[in-house]
């Protein structure tokens, strides 16, 4: 999340978290939310890095990367666990 402060990357986080939690129907607390969305900022970061996709630096972009990656986040924790069953 390049260009935003410590708060508003938990903002973007906890947003993009929670998000995520009611699309995935993955149920989880708030710091949970906060992690999940700024680790999944950072996977959907750099997997558009990859293809050279820039959503640029804008809220509504960040939040959508975010949410993009706390959702594959989610669906890979879904796939190791079940996986381990």
């Amino acid at each position: 999340m390049q260009g935003f402060g410590w708060i508003m990357s938990i903002i973007i986080g906890g947003l993009a978290g929670w998000i995520a939690e009611k699309v995935m129907k993955f149920d989880t607390g708030l710091l949970m939310n906060i992690v999940l969305g700024i680790a999944g900022a950072l996977v959907g970061n750099f997997l558009l890095n990859l293809v050279n996709i820039s959503l640029g630096g804008s809220f509504f972009g960040q939040l959508i990367v975010a949410i993009v990656g706390a959702c594959i986040l989610i669906y890979a924790y879904r796939m190791i666990k079940s996986s381990q069953a």
